[in-house]
Parts: structure tokens; sequence; C-alpha cells
């Protein structure tokens, strides 16, 4: 009869539960960065349309139409921008508000002040 080879059990259990807290914790960590990178993008127009709204269409509708009529490289090119400037605003979105990114303990007793 052949042995079989057991691994040693250790005395720590996996915590599903904390893995999924921490799960949803993370998802709404990105997706408020995220709703973060566009509303940044949301006020730039603002801001390079006086702070009105008039002026904030007025430039996303030369943006549309400038878009619509360029060329597949000038595509591109335009695509790659908007991703480089959205991944450095995410970068530093996400640097500013690290301290958010691991949940906190609610277990944990709050020092007295």
């Amino acid at each position: 009869m052949a042995t079989v080879l057991s691994m040693p059990r250790s005395g720590r259990k996996v915590d599903y539960g904390y893995g999924l807290y921490f799960g949803l914790h993370m998802a709404g960590f990105l997706t408020t960065t995220l709703l973060m990178t566009w509303g940044l993008f949301v006020f730039f127009f603002l801001a390079i349309g006086g702070f009105s709204l008039d002026g904030m269409m007025n430039h996303v509708q030369n943006l549309t139409s400038r878009y619509l009529s360029a060329d597949v490289g000038r595509v591109d090119q335009f695509k790659l921008i908007v991703g480089g400037v959205h991944m450095v605003l995410s970068a530093a979105i996400i640097f500013f508000r690290r301290h958010a990114i691991l949940p906190r303990d609610a277990g944990r007793q709050e020092r007295p002040a």
C-alpha cells in the first residue's frame, strides 16, 4: 500500500469575509478615483470656457468637430494624449488618497485626542 504524504496544516484559517470586504472597498476606491478624474476633465473644460456652461459647451463642440474631421493618425495621437493625461491624473489622485486604500479596522479603538 502506498502512503499519502499530506501537507502539515497550519492553525491559520483564511478569512474570506475580509477578502470580500477588501475587494468591495478597493472597487469603491477605484470607482471614486475614476469619477474624480472624469470630474477633473469636466473642470478643465469648464475653466477654459470661462466657468460658464455656454463657454464649456462651445469648447466641447469645437473639440468634437475637430475630432470628427481628423484623420486616423491624429485620432490615434489624441487618444494617446487623453489616455496619458488620464493615467497621470489617476496616479496623482491615488497618491493623495493613499491613506484610503486599506480599509479601517472596525475592531480597533480610536485614540483619544
